[in-house]
């Protein structure tokens, strides 16, 4: 099987559909920093080696850069490249063929331009550079920050368009298959300028069917498929229809598969039928299938996605805590044994602890706490304290609180004796962050972990932020990814800058991705 890889980030999509027999045809990846981790760990280019060599990569491609050095290119911004018919640099070859295998840098816009102009590059990509089975599968997770509820959630947003410019690259390439990943906001209705709900995802599905695929829409959660996070995701599996109608002759009747994908059916022959004449972002018609409906799910090709075991982020994590470090987990040993395609790496890397002040480790503390006792209200009432809105705690909040050790200035975990000391502690430690939390040991992590002030550890002998490759872990990469660029960035740098914590953050779990290509191959087969 092949695939083509869009918004390829560092390659956690990639590395799962590598590990069940997908080839990589090409890739494209907007932003430099995560393109240096997919060739270093893909195509086995050191991107930072060359650059201080002075030399150029020959796997990893240009659309257009404002430089012809390695150097700058590494850290330009991705929003400033030239567009095609402006000056510039670039590394496309005339021979086209030798695109195979290649990571493009550069726009998805820019790339759809390309295959407007030249339909040579085209039939390449259709055939999967002449392969006999042709292209199999073109897969990504568009940037997804305005579908994010947390953040703006604008209609107009020049992100919402990604979406629709992976439809055109379908458009153009023809694959048997398109899946598309992104976040759950993606499902929450929209509201337009007259406060009119409208659900982007049924648009998306509509743009699909418009230009001939029937789309499966699933609401999937990625702990399910084994990974220590607790990840909601939205997946698009779009199925070519000369194709779909030949998948559908090896239905048996009243089967799941069949069950499953007959509102998707109907719904492309209603898009077919309307067209436009459909009410904009109205789920009349069609509605999204959630890993909730279990048996339905767990009988069907999608099985892969819901019938693995919960992990904990101690069974992730445990083994790297830089006090008292246990064996190795199941969890890890399996993790690394399944990703085994990898180049061996003798260290761990992307290790690095982060130093946190004093006042900030005693914080943490407090945070393990609060997370231990998972009341809102007590939380509430601490923050309200820590906020300098009150001096006072509820009744709960204190009898909840006296029975744990906290960070004392002298290094040692004590109780408090009395409500007013423990007052007098929260006082001493003021924030109005509230966003933080600490991981719990027995449970998968939240939803929300991108960057180091996200969480921090749940051992009371680790009061700090997780490392890089403790947010890899959670995420299901195995040790021998290695996450190149700057670790962590901040103010307008974090407006186009992709460092190694967001890098993670972006990426598509590795297992998922796994679980998703042995899905699919079941669609292919």
């Amino acid at each position: 099987m092949n695939h083509i890889e869009l918004f390829a980030g560092c390659g956690g999509l990639s590395l799962g559909l590598k590990h069940c027999g997908y080839e990589l045809t090409l890739a494209n990846e907007l932003s430099p920093m995560a393109a240096e981790s997919f060739a270093y760990n893909f195509l086995n280019e050191n991107l930072e080696d060359l650059a201080q060599k002075e030399e150029m990569p020959t796997r990893t491609l240009w659309l257009k850069s404002n430089f012809n050095n390695l150097t700058k290119r590494l850290r330009e911004n991705p929003f400033t490249y030239p567009k095609l018919d402006e000056e510039g640099t670039s590394d496309l070859p005339d021979d086209l063929d030798k695109l195979k295998g290649k990571l493009i840098v550069g726009s998805i816009v820019e790339i759809n331009k390309l295959l407007d102009e030249k339909p040579e590059l085209v039939n390449l990509l259709k055939t999967s550079f002449n392969a006999p089975r042709g292209l199999d599968l073109v897969s990504g997770g568009p940037p997804c920050q305005s579908f994010s509820m947390a953040g703006l959630r604008e209609k107009n947003s020049d992100k919402n368009t990604l979406p629709w410019e992976f439809a055109k690259f379908v458009k153009h390439t023809q694959p048997k298959i398109a899946l598309l990943e992104n976040v759950t906001g993606i499902l929450r209705p929209f509201k337009d300028d007259d406060g009119k709900p409208f659900h982007a995802w049924y648009e998306v599905a509509k743009a699909f069917a418009g230009i001939g695929y029937v789309p499966l829409c699933l609401h999937i959660n990625a702990r399910y498929a084994g990974i220590a996070q607790n990840r909601p995701r939205f997946i698009m599996i779009a199925v070519r229809l000369n194709h779909f109608k030949t998948m559908k002759k090896t239905f048996s009747s009243n089967s799941t598969d069949g069950t499953l994908f007959k509102p998707s059916e109907d719904f492309y022959n209603l898009v077919k039928e309307k067209g436009d004449l459909l009410e904009f972002g109205h789920l009349n018609y069609f509605d999204v299938k959630d890993a909730h409906d279990r048996k339905l799910i767990e009988n069907s090709f999608l099985s892969e996605l819901i019938n693995h075991a919960p992990v904990s982020v101690a069974e992730a994590l445990d083994d790297l805590k830089k006090n008292q470090p246990t064996e190795k987990s199941e969890f890890v040993a399996n993790l690394n044994s399944t990703f085994h395609l990898l180049p061996e790496r003798n260290e761990i890397a992307n290790h690095d602890f982060r130093n946190n002040g004093e006042i900030v480790q005693r914080r943490f503390r407090l945070y393990q706490v609060l997370s231990a006792i998972d009341n809102r209200a007590i939380t509430k009432s601490i923050f309200a304290v820590l906020r300098g809105d009150t001096d006072h705690l509820t009744g709960t909040a204190w009898a909840e609180c006296c029975q744990y050790e906290f960070l004392q200035i002298d290094g040692t975990l004590r109780h408090f004796e009395t409500e007013q000391e423990f007052i007098a502690y929260l006082q001493d430690h003021p924030t109005k962050k509230q966003t933080q939390k600490a991981l719990i040991a027995g449970q998968p992590a939240p939803a929300a972990l991108s960057i180091p002030d996200d969480a921090c550890h749940y051992d009371e002998h680790e009061l700090r932020v997780l490392t890089v490759r403790e947010m890899a872990r959670i995420q299901s990469f195995p040790d021998n990814f290695t996450f190149r660029s700057k670790v962590t960035t901040g103010g307008q740098m974090r407006k186009f800058e992709v460092p190694q914590y967001t890098q993670v953050g972006n990426a598509v779990p590795p297992l998922l991705g796994l679980r998703l290509g042995q899905c699919i191959s079941k669609l292919l087969d």
